[in-house]
């Protein structure tokens, strides 16, 4: 009886199952189209997200309450007009308390500190009560100008010094033995404004605005009337 041998189909116990150097070639070049589509899908997510971001800061950025800022550098003294200021756009969250929003509410008013141009305006950077408050820390807090008796003293005093204000009677008794007296009439004023210095023909001496409490104001004001003032710093 003839016999059969069976040959199996099977890879030969010697082949190896290491891949041939023609299919790593085949491998490298062709590409991973699964790869390649995800990451096209991911790119895009990133960049609508990008888009969306970029989009909501610039509707934030152009939205939001009307605040007036300065149009260029402001000195202290200046009464402010129209073209001193301009009207812009800011979120709520980031408008100081007391802002100015309406040119009227600034026109007319003065500076009573610096102001960088683009800076926005806010009730205490004008006179006013709210300044005068802030400045003497006290609710009934009066704005007094005073004329200083030695102009080189309004060259050496800016706002926000602390000062005592004096008047100097003259002692009575014979002329030759007077001296000069010294009263205080108030102590620890806040130097608000020292209005800007004036030239021509109609120069006038320079005042200084002083930010009291109520009743030390009013001897000051009284006093300015008949007596020479003076301060000293603190």
């Amino acid at each position: 009886m003839p016999k059969y041998s069976v040959r199996s189909r099977g890879p030969s116990p010697d082949a190896s199952l290491a891949p041939t150097l023609l299919g790593r070639v085949g491998a490298a070049v062709r590409p991973d189209w699964a790869r390649t589509d995800t990451a096209r899908r991911v790119t895009a997510g990133v960049l609508i997200v990008a888009a969306g971001v970029l989009l909501l800061r610039d509707g934030l950025r152009d939205s939001g309450a009307p605040v007036l800022v300065a149009a260029h550098d402001l000195t202290p003294g200046t009464v402010l007009t129209p073209d001193d200021v301009r009207v812009v756009a800011r979120p709520d969250p980031d408008l100081p308390e007391g802002s100015v929003r309406v040119v009227a509410d600034a026109s007319g008013r003065t500076v009573a500190s610096p102001v960088r141009a683009g800076e926005m305006l806010t009730d205490v950077r004008l006179l006013g009560p709210r300044l005068t408050e802030a400045a003497a820390g006290a609710p009934d807090a009066r704005m007094v100008p005073v004329r200083l008796t030695d102009p080189g003293l309004s060259e050496l005093i800016r706002a926000g010094d602390r000062v005592d204000v004096l008047t100097v009677d003259q002692t009575s008794g014979p002329t030759e033995t007077r001296r000069p007296a010294a009263t205080v009439l108030a102590t620890d004023a806040t130097v608000v404004l020292v209005s800007p210095e004036s030239s021509g023909a109609g120069r006038r001496d320079r005042v200084v605005m002083l930010a009291l409490p109520a009743p030390a104001a009013g001897a000051v004001a009284t006093a300015s009337l008949t007596d020479a003032l003076t301060v000293t710093l603190r």
